[in-house]
């Protein structure tokens, strides 16, 4: 689908696409403001575990940033790629102690997460994102005056 053809065009690919934007968007949007809410706890967290506070800052910013991104669909594969990296450093990172059941299902979820965000950057937002919405009015503003 182009940014030019009309609304009526979108399928029930875009309404899934949408869904599943949103849902993959969900955890990293609601840590990030978690963690900004709960700053001071969450910098002494995260210093135990040898992340100081311009790495969380830069975490901080960047599940917000980029969950927004997917969520919205703006300049979602950027997002989407970002998110997918971001998962697969925490779960080399973090959860390498397969030892630990919980480690390992965190470990398998950062996993899953982060293809779930690589089909998304291939695939593309949609139809139904904020970036179709801006290069419709932007192909309008261009379009030769009939």
């Amino acid at each position: 689908m182009t940014a030019t053809e009309p609304a009526e065009k979108l399928h029930i690919r875009d309404a899934v696409l949408l869904v599943g934007r949103l849902l993959l968007s969900l955890i990293f949007v609601h840590e990030g403001l978690e963690l900004a809410t709960r700053f001071g706890g969450a910098q002494k967290a995260m210093a135990a575990l040898g992340v100081g506070t311009p790495l969380l800052l830069a975490t901080i910013a960047l599940q917000l940033g980029a969950g927004l991104s997917v969520a919205l669909g703006i300049l979602a594969r950027l997002g989407a790629v970002a998110l997918g990296l971001f998962c697969l450093m925490t779960a080399g990172l973090f959860h390498t102690n397969f030892a630990s059941q919980n480690e390992l299902l965190h470990f398998e979820k950062d996993l899953a997460i982060a293809g779930g965000m690589f089909i998304l950057a291939l695939s593309g937002a949609g139809g139904l994102s904020a970036d179709r919405v801006l290069f419709v009015k932007a192909a309008k503003i261009g379009a030769p005056v009939e």
